[in-house]
């Protein structure tokens, strides 16, 4: 019989181990320690499955660092082989009603594609189908973008002028972000201005986007020549890596190889505040800011498949 419970002190950070992997026992070991430590995660949300004297499955809450709801369900394992995916089933429900407790109203979870550190999530269409199962949806079919110390920084375009949210103050920002969300190729942000018109899902847009780590200087508006504001970039830290956090392009300025140019600009914005490694990601119908990325010499490292369920 599998019990599905929370995680014994003396089972974390390892959850479940794999004789023949250590490349991800060690991952997972490393993993949940940097969760726990920067606060994305508490011990009473690492839920594991039991079946006699080992455990079969894990499912770890998560949140940006010291949120009081989780937002995201980490670090799932289940027996991929289960025809019925039972234990997957009973992991994610448990983990529906801890999050619920704590005052979550959705939950979402990305695969990633190849398998990778630090998740290693292999059994693909498994995994797939387990979410399926639990009512989580496709919210966005994405493509990840990297960038490392040591390729070329990319050059910046001297036909926009920039003024930051130091400068600026919120207001311009929102505006922009409604006119550009009024247009959007990204299924995730089309789904919001479908939940709650342009200008609402903007302000949810900056809002979510501010609890990364940020500089205020760091968030710019590019003007074109005529005055018009062009692009907006928003660089940040995830618990993770450097990111770009938002980048976009205005709609009467698309088609002018500017998404190019934003990437460009929040990656020196990073760079000249020591990051090594940044990350971005995109959804694959908006092909414009994937040629953005690639041509300022990003690496589509890896698929996401970005899913969500609300509770």
């Amino acid at each position: 019989m599998t019990t599905i419970r929370t995680a014994h002190p003396d089972e974390i950070p390892a959850l479940v181990q794999y004789p023949d992997d250590a490349e991800r026992n060690d991952a997972t070991r490393a993993y949940l320690t940097d969760l726990l430590g920067k606060g994305c995660t508490r011990p009473q949300w690492c839920l594991v499955a039991q079946d006699g004297d080992r455990l079969v499955g894990s499912v770890v809450l998560w949140s940006l660092p010291g949120g009081e709801a989780p937002t995201d369900v980490v670090l799932l394992e289940a027996p991929w082989g289960d025809p019925e995916l039972a234990t997957g089933l009973g992991l994610l429900t448990e983990a529906a009603t801890v999050a619920r407790a704590h005052g979550a109203t959705r939950l979402g979870h990305a695969i990633d594609s190849p398998a990778q550190a630090p998740q290693f999530q292999r059994d693909r269409e498994r995994r797939i189908d387990l979410l399926s199962r639990s009512g989580f949806a496709v919210a966005r079919d994405g493509r990840r973008f990297r960038w490392l110390a040591g390729a070329e920084l990319p050059a910046q375009d001297p036909r926009l002028h920039f003024r930051s949210l130091a400068e600026l103050g919120p207001d311009p920002f929102v505006d922009l972000l409604e006119a550009l969300l009024a247009d959007t190729a990204d299924a995730r942000l089309g789904a919001d201005v479908r939940a709650h018109g342009p200008r609402r899902a903007a302000e949810l847009l900056f809002e979510e986007t501010a609890e990364l780590d940020h500089e205020p200087q760091w968030w710019e508006i590019g003007y074109d020549a005529d005055g018009s504001p062009a692009v907006v970039s928003l660089p940040a830290s995830n618990p993770s890596f450097p990111v770009i956090g938002f980048v976009g392009v205005a709609p009467d300025h698309r088609g002018r190889g500017y998404s190019r140019s934003v990437v460009a600009r929040g990656t020196r914005i990073l760079v000249e505040n020591g990051a090594t490694e940044i990350r971005g990601d995109c959804d694959v119908e908006n092909i414009a800011m994937y040629k953005g990325f690639q041509r300022a010499g990003y690496d589509n490292f890896a698929d996401r498949l970005e899913f969500a369920r609300s509770l």
